[in-house]
């Protein structure tokens, strides 16, 4: 038995959306279950995300903290953003965010691995890239507003943060995963072995 997520798609008998937002939005779909029954399911609509990993000749992560209105808190988290375009090439995309948010470029670029954030509400596929081989970026910094106008920046080891992550002091999702997955590739065939940045992505195809 191989251990894969595989796709799949239920009879739909009606949808609608009660709700459109500046970049998500709220469908309610009435889905055929398989005794037969119709039952509605409400879930967000989202475009997708990318995140950066970014790891420096230290050790260390690149990371930002930022305030989150939905759960009241400020959270450190690694460099991420919407992809803003259909069909968007998620590598530029997270060569983007790693820029705007951090002003950083970086030489070397895999994917570290791919997931749903919230499967059971909401359609958000991220792409978590490892970017390695860090440098400062040319030209002007990015005009930050709104939450990121109050961002803080840090450069911190791995093993910090693993530790942070099991003691629960740590909580966004791109940053646990990210960084569990970073030690679970080392311990295992080796970050070398890892995909390459333009490994298609089946949540979200796009044009190399």
């Amino acid at each position: 038995m191989t251990i894969k997520d595989t796709a799949e798609e239920w009879e739909i008998r009606a949808t609608e959306t009660p709700f459109v937002g500046n970049k998500t939005s709220v469908r309610t779909d009435e889905v055929v279950m398989p005794d037969g029954t119709v039952v509605g399911r409400d879930y967000q609509v989202h475009p997708g995300s990318v995140a950066v990993l970014a790891l420096d000749d230290e050790d260390r992560v690149l990371l930002i903290k930022q305030y989150r209105h939905p759960v009241r808190e400020k959270l450190w988290e690694i460099p991420a953003g919407l992809l803003d375009v259909p069909g968007e090439n998620p590598l530029h995309a997270a060569q983007r965010e790693l820029y705007e948010e951090a002003h950083v470029k970086a030489e070397d670029w895999r994917v570290l691995t791919d997931v749903y954030t919230t499967p059971g509400g909401c359609d958000e596929a991220v792409r978590i890239f490892l970017a390695r081989n860090l440098s400062e970026a040319e030209g002007r910094r990015f005009e930050v507003e709104h939450e990121e106008a109050d961002m803080e920046h840090a450069r911190v080891p791995v093993d910090e943060l693993v530790r942070g992550v099991l003691a629960g002091d740590l909580h966004n999702t791109c940053l646990v995963v990210g960084v569990l997955s970073l030690v679970a590739a080392r311990t295992g065939d080796g970050l070398d072995a890892l995909r390459p940045a333009q490994a298609p992505w089946p949540a979200r195809p796009f044009e190399a």
